[in-house]
């Protein structure tokens, strides 16, 4: 059996993550002063557990998972696995870091206690090496895309293994690392397993210089976690499900007002179609709320309902947690951050209860999920109120079609299901390599 040389980093690899950590170290106090003026200000905020940051949090059970997912698309991304690792291993406790605090609201809303949750500190190797002696955990997973030099070196210096699953590596993401290669190729070679999400990522994470003994091309857990969601009974009571109901999911600005600009277009000819608005991020629902005053649209918020009135033409939903429940009530569904520059969220959701789906142009998030969809009919792309306004028209006027294209995405999403398993796999291979 062929044993690899032990890597060991080059003092040009080491001098330049101590010029990135000494980099951290001008900047840290004065992000630190940011987290606890905010906590301050704001109940929810990441700074009202400042002493998280800097590596300093209840200590879990030892020996456990330690999974790092940034915000909320993360959470859910990885909810699935996390599900099932607990199924199958009931007794090692599983810790989430996020860096956001709607991300940490998604965690315990997912999850409630059955998991520690704390905020991911900063990224200097005196602090992760703390972190990590107060977790103690047997592997550390981080989801998708963040990955911190300090944090990967702690975790080879301790011999815990490091896994990225659903890795994502965009084409620009590729070439910026490769300009700073000198800090990204070591964290390569720190880990243990990179699971890629699709063929672009795979092929960026190659020729990065990424092991193909390291580098495996799972596919997308998205599409493993959007098949497990259950269908529930409506989050709240419609004026009458015969109703048309458009739901613009995890919107960014201007989305909002091209949605609702696309609405009075619908009006036109179908003056009882309703629009569900879910915003991104939950510190824009004043924002958003705004511009519905200013609208000549009759609106409510979700939180102060059981039932929307009949004259209700907009709902907007200021509650987190709830967008699945409100595709599940939907006739067609818009997918955010695809007209705003975002990359576009997650389609799959949409997909999963058999809705019809348009974006916009921008779906450089996730290539793969859209090309599906699109390619068997599940997703038009909208670039404009008019574009929405039209698809919308012509679903409503040739009901079949709109069935037809609900029933192609989820059974694009279920012909594509795999990813958990082999995800897991690699996790638990990496896990025994390194005993």
């Amino acid at each position: 059996m062929k044993h690899t040389k032990p890597y060991r980093p080059t003092l040009s690899e080491n001098s330049v993550r101590w010029i990135y950590s000494f980099l951290l170290v001008l900047l840290a106090p004065v992000a630190f002063i940011i987290l606890m003026m905010r906590g301050a200000w704001r109940v929810k905020s990441p700074g009202r557990r400042p002493l998280e940051r800097l590596g300093l949090m209840r200590r879990p059970q030892p020996h456990g998972y330690l999974f790092h997912c940034v915000s909320v698309g993360e959470v859910v991304a990885a909810s699935a696995l996390i599900k099932q690792i607990m199924q199958q291993e009931p007794d090692t406790p599983v810790s989430i870091t996020t860096t956001t605090a709607t991300g940490s609201a998604r965690v315990k809303a997912i999850f409630g206690d059955a998991v520690h949750h704390f905020y991911l500190p900063y990224d200097l190797h005196i602090i992760m090496a703390c972190m990590l002696r107060r977790v103690k955990p047997k592997a550390v997973v981080v989801t998708e895309v963040e990955l911190w030099p300090n944090m990967i070196h702690a975790c080879w210096r301790r011999h815990i293994p490091a896994f990225v699953i659903n890795g994502r590596l965009t084409d620009r993401s590729a070439r910026r690392y490769n300009k700073v290669s000198l800090l990204f190729s070591p964290m390569l070679k720190k880990l243990s397993h990179v699971c890629a999400q699709g063929e672009r990522d795979y092929r960026n994470y190659l020729q990065l210089g990424m092991h193909t003994d390291r580098l495996t091309l799972t596919n997308n857990i998205k599409f493993d976690q959007a098949a497990s969601i259950s269908t529930a009974a409506d989050f709240m009571q419609l004026a009458s499900r015969t109703r048309p109901v458009l739901v613009g999911g995890s919107t960014h600005d201007p989305e909002e007002q091209v949605l609702l600009d696309a609405l009075a277009d619908i009006h036109r000819k179908y003056p009882d179609t309703l629009l569900i608005l879910v915003p991104r991020h939950p510190e824009r629902f004043e924002q958003v709320a705004r511009l519905l005053q200013d609208s000549a649209f009759t609106w409510c918020r979700s939180a102060d309902t059981t039932s929307v009135p009949a004259d209700c033409q907009v709902v907007l939903l200021n509650e987190m947690g709830k967008l699945n429940d409100a595709y599940q009530v939907a006739d067609f569904a818009f997918v955010g951050g695809s007209v705003a520059q975002r990359g576009g969220h997650n389609a799959l959701e949409p997909a999963a209860v058999a809705v019809p789906i348009m974006m916009g142009p921008h779906t450089f998030n996730n290539p793969v999920i859209c090309q599906y969809l699109k390619a068997h009919g599940a997703l038009t792309i909208t670039a404009s109120a008019a574009e929405i306004a039209s698809c919308c028209k012509q679903w409503l006027s040739h009901p079949e079609s709109a069935r037809q294209a609900g029933a192609s995405g989820k059974a694009v999403l279920e012909s594509n299901r795999g990813a958990l398993t082999a995800t897991l796999a690699c996790i638990k291979l990496g896990i025994h390599r390194a005993k």
